[in-house]
C-alpha cells in the first residue's frame, strides 16, 4: 500500500458537484492498493497513520498524533499513486490493484483505521471521479509505502 498524507486545516470531498464528506483539522489520506497488499500491510499502515507524530504541540513542535489531538480523518482511494512513468508520456497503472481486488482492502483499512483511532474515518467514493479540495496545513505531506518498511 502506498499512502500520501497531508496535514490539513480542512478538506472537502465532491461526487458529481454534491459534497460527499467534509472535515476539519486532521489527516487526508490518498490510498493506492497492489495486488501484493495483506491485512498486514493493512494493520502496519493504519497504526503508523494514527501514531505519525506530525501535529504541532503546546510548544509548537510536531510532536502530536493523529490520536493525540483527537483530529479528523478523510480517506480517499488513489489507484494512481502506482503510476509508472519511466516510458513515453502517458503513464500506466498496471501495477495498482484491479476494483475487485482494491475495494475489499480499501474497505478493510477504513475499518482498521477506524479501530485504531476509535472514532469515524470520512471517505470518499470508491471508483468515482472525485473533486477534493483541502488546505494543506504546514505544508506537511508525506508518502508512506508499506513495501519500504
Amino acid at each position: 500500500m502506498r499512502a500520501v498524507i497531508q496535514r490539513v486545516s480542512q478538506a472537502i470531498v465532491s461526487v458529481e458537484c454534491i459534497n460527499i464528506a467534509e472535515m476539519e483539522s486532521g489527516l487526508v489520506v490518498f490510498l493506492g492498493i497492489i495486488d501484493t497488499d495483506t491485512s498486514d500491510d493493512i494493520s502496519w499502515l493504519s497504526n503508523k497513520l494514527s501514531n505519525l507524530r506530525i501535529f504541532n504541540d503546546a510548544e509548537g513542535v510536531m510532536n502530536s498524533s493523529l490520536k493525540d489531538i483527537a483530529g479528523d480523518a478523510l480517506v480517499v482511494s488513489q489507484f494512481t499513486l502506482y503510476a509508472q512513468t519511466k516510458k513515453g508520456n502517458r503513464p500506466s497503472y498496471i501495477k495498482a490493484a484491479k476494483p475487485e481486488i482494491a475495494k475489499p482492502l480499501y474497505k478493510q483499512f477504513i475499518k482498521q483505521f477506524e479501530a485504531d483511532l476509535d472514532q469515524t474515518i470520512h471517505t470518499g467514493k470508491f471508483g468515482a471521479n472525485m473533486k477534493v479540495a483541502l488546505t494543506n496545513d504546514g505544508p506537511v505531506t508525506i508518502i508512506i509505502d508499506t513495501k519500504e518498511r
